[in-house]
């Protein structure tokens, strides 16, 4: 019993023991606020109160995030045709209205100003008098596989960005928004001709989790004149257990590696584990069909802001995420245009699941 008594006097917290050693050292003269001035130690701790940048109500009720937090990495990931770019573009819009710059970074290449322009987002289409093309402009930045082509061409993007915004060539706070990581090889993989998953995830930890990575979650510390946001959408494959476990069962994989992931704030997955598990809803009339809506599963997997992880429901149509409460009067809405196709407003409307099962190989 005294040895427990004498164990328990004995052990004091790591936080109680520096008080005091700190209130003992104060009658000799020490102060650890002058101490932190003294070293540039008293502002260290200082962020700029967090911005939000708007969602949907349709996303909201589906994920329970209730905004994208500006000064942070966040992730739309999932298989093909999932509606992650959508989900993108909504960010975007959300983005432009609140007066932040846009800027894209397009690798997968299925970008369409037209469908980005129909769910809200402010381009002018100008037609180029010497070539006859319609050029895009307006509040946003803009490049594609026609000027970047590696992880190390995008890193390097982000940077140039990220420096000109410092030394004032750029003074607005920028929404970097990439489309999509699993799409874009390494250097190494683009010289040899080879799309290598390992080369490609050591330079997404290299060029990313080392370094663009940190320079984004940096500019929310007071100190920093801008803040800027990393958005990305990412494609992903499914890992299947080897030799017969019972139980086990198939995990996601993040395609380019997983320094984004472990960095993100946020994490959304689209659609199921093993394929894409959306049900298109389609309007139907004798033999033609229109598909004006899909349904797809979303779930916040990873959540740095609250801890909170939900799934739900959500309907994606060109103009953007709907609930499913508000289905009926976009039908009403939109019927006229589907007649054209249909030849009439009397159809019927039905939903078919894709149940479709993906397996790629951890070399892909």
């Amino acid at each position: 019993m005294k040895r427990k008594a004498k164990q328990e006097e004995s052990t004091v917290t790591a936080k109680e023991g520096v008080t005091r050693k700190i209130n003992a050292k104060k009658s000799g003269g020490f102060d650890l606020n002058a101490y932190k001035k003294t070293n540039h130690l008293d502002n260290t701790a200082k962020f700029k109160k967090q911005e939000w940048i708007p969602v949907s109500a349709a996303f909201k009720e589906a994920t329970g995030v209730g905004a994208l937090p500006h000064g942070h990495i966040v992730i739309w990931r999932g298989h093909s045709d999932t509606s992650k770019t959508s989900c993108m573009i909504e960010a975007a819009i959300a983005a432009q209205k609140a007066g932040k710059l846009p800027v894209f970074i397009i690798t997968e290449m299925k970008w369409s100003w037209p469908h980005a322009k129909l769910m809200g987002f402010e381009v002018e289409e100008v037609v180029n008098e010497s070539t006859g093309e319609i050029d895009y402009r307006g509040n946003f930045l803009y490049i594609d596989r026609g000027s970047i082509n590696t992880i190390e061409d995008i890193a390097s993007f982000i940077a140039c960005r990220l420096d000109d915004q410092k030394n004032g060539l750029l003074p607005v706070d920028m929404v970097f928004l990439w489309d999509s990581v699993g799409s874009t090889p390494c250097q190494l993989s683009y010289d040899s001709n080879k799309n290598n998953a390992m080369w490609n995830a050591g330079a997404m930890a290299t060029q990313f989790g080392n370094f663009i990575n940190q320079r984004i979650t940096l500019s929310r510390k007071e100190s920093q004149p801008y803040t800027n946001s990393l958005f990305i959408v990412n494609k992903i494959r499914v890992e299947y257990p080897v030799g017969n476990i019972p139980g086990a069962q198939p995990k996601l994989k993040n395609k380019g590696g997983d320094a984004m992931y472990w960095d993100a704030t946020l994490v959304f997955t689209f659609g199921n584990v093993t394929g894409p598990g959306t049900v298109k809803v389609k309007a139907t009339k004798d033999g033609k069909e229109v598909e004006w809506a899909k349904i797809v599963r979303v779930t916040c997997d990873k959540n740095h802001l609250t801890g909170i992880s939900t799934t739900g429901k959500i309907l994606i149509t060109p103009h953007g995420f709907i609930r499913e409460q508000d289905k009926e009067k976009y039908k009403k809405t939109h019927k006229d245009e589907w007649a054209a196709v249909l030849g009439s407003t009397d159809f019927d409307i039905v939903e078919e699941e894709d149940n479709t099962i993906i397996h790629e190989l951890e070399s892909e």
